[in-house]
């Protein structure tokens, strides 16, 4: 192991008790600023229009989400929004309502801006069978201008559970050149707990299968805080994990929120691991990874040293969306499908979460927006300073400045104080020309983004725990 990994290390263990007892507080995962508590029913699907007709002439490429929100089993840890079924008709009639609102947004945004980025999320996208996969990105290809370059990042999300040799073939010959497994823990008990069984060996197999495919990218998606983990519990699943040699890790923090998520109750009966042991076990993975070779970006990836996050991270051009870490590619992103989050230069976009509502909005021809947000100047600047840190790592005072036109130490001097503390308890540096954030702070990275959160105070008791 590195020495200044395994310094770094066990700096962050050594502080863990001292961490959780000053910052295991409530805070969002600012996968936006501000985040989705924020958006009024006040914006309508007018505000939106006026957004995408200022964006139809932009040079700049589009990236595209499309939500898929059926599930065959319910997932016990989840918060995402999907629907258990089933029903053979339920993604009939979703693919057919789904393709009236491509209609409906490429008539306004047009087709010249290249969608360099594309991203199937879900719920599970491969609910959908091989013939509507293939009918969906015919419609996407239909109504928008899909790069068929080798720099496209066409992604998708998937449960190991039903996909197999010949649906990962398809997925390659319809130009998707990354996939993600959903593997959260290869312990048999914790997935027993969680009502998702899928073997080691099983996914072992479908990351070689993308291998033999050449897919240019391979993640997986790991999960702590579920109920039977242990330390030495999870060192098993990285094990694993790093045996398979994914290009990049994911490692969630779990949401245990059952006053919001009522299936969450039904592992109530298993023992969880607290703040403390969570933090433990997140800086073991930290530790593992970066010893097995992996480079840890910004609060929960891991990726290898030659991957694009590693390098825009290293160039200062790393972003986060409600996908998590990405490239700067495409900075506008258009959501599609039942609660999708639209992000088109000053705006916030969310379709209807409610199913019945989202096609009843489609069938009127209209855009299914339920609500939205304009973002203001301040918005915009406290925007920039929080994603600089939850994605670089770091904030350049001077870069601040000439974007802004604003003196940090001024602008945000009723943060100084807390800057102190955390720079004092090890979790970031603090100087004259800027933050930086330090390994045993990556844990605590929402706490320091929350410092420049002037909306935090009117829903901190609906974001999850920190830690």
């Amino acid at each position: 192991m590195p020495t200044a990994i395994a310094r770094e290390f066990d700096n962050a263990t050594a502080i863990a008790a001292d961490m959780v007892r000053r910052y295991a507080v409530q805070g969002p995962r600012y996968t936006s600023y501000p985040t989705a508590l924020n958006f009024s029913e006040a914006f309508s699907d007018g505000d939106y229009v006026r957004f995408l007709d200022d964006a139809r002439n932009s040079p700049s490429p589009l990236s595209l989400y499309v939500h898929i929100p059926f599930c065959r089993s319910l997932c016990y840890y989840c918060a995402c929004n999907k629907i258990i079924t089933k029903d053979p008709r339920a993604s009939r009639r979703y693919l057919d309502h789904l393709n009236r609102e491509l209609q409906l947004l490429s008539r306004h945004v047009g087709v010249s801006r290249r969608v360099s980025q594309l991203h199937l999320g879900g719920g599970t996208p491969n609910y959908l069978d091989k013939a509507e996969m293939t009918e969906l990105v015919h419609q996407l290809a239909s109504h928008f201008n899909l790069d068929d370059s080798d720099d496209r990042e066409f992604s998708i999300e998937l449960d190991p559970r039903c996909v197999d040799e010949d649906y990962l073939a398809l997925l390659k010959g319809l130009g998707f050149n990354r996939v993600s497994f959903g593997v959260q823990d290869t312990n048999p008990d914790v997935q027993q707990a969680i009502n998702r069984v899928q073997s080691e060996d099983m996914i072992a197999e479908l990351v070689s299968l993308a291998r033999r495919f050449k897919f240019r990218s391979v993640s997986a998606d790991l999960i702590y805080g579920l109920p039977l983990q242990t330390e030495e519990s999870f060192k098993a699943t990285l094990d694993a994990l790093i045996a398979m040699s994914p290009d990049r890790i994911a490692i969630y923090h779990y949401a245990h929120m059952p006053q919001r998520f009522k299936w969450q109750k039904s592992m109530d009966r298993y023992p969880m691991p607290d703040s403390e042991e969570k933090l433990k076990i997140f800086a073991l993975a930290s530790q593992r990874l970066q010893a097995a070779g992996y480079l840890h970006i910004g609060m929960d990836h891991f990726v290898k040293p030659d991957d694009e996050l590693a390098i825009y991270q290293q160039q200062g051009r790393l972003q986060r969306n409600f996908q998590g870490y990405s490239t700067c590619h495409s900075p506008d992103v258009l959501g599609m499908g039942v609660s999708a989050i639209s992000s088109l230069g000053r705006c916030y976009a969310q379709n209807e979460k409610d199913l019945e509502a989202y096609y009843a909005e489609i069938d009127a021809g209209r855009l299914p927006v339920a609500r939205g947000l304009e973002l203001s100047a301040e918005d915009m600047l406290r925007r920039y300073v929080i994603m600089q840190l939850a994605c670089n790592l770091k904030l350049d005072f001077k870069a601040l400045y000439g974007r802004y036109q604003v003196s940090f130490r001024e602008k945000f001097a009723e943060a100084l104080p807390s800057l102190e503390e955390f720079h004092n308890s090890g979790v970031l540096l603090l100087s004259d020309e800027g933050i930086r954030i330090t390994e045993a702070g990556r844990a605590v990275l929402r706490n320091v983004c929350m410092l420049f959160d002037e909306r935090l105070s009117l829903h901190r008791g609906a974001y999850s725990k920190t830690l």
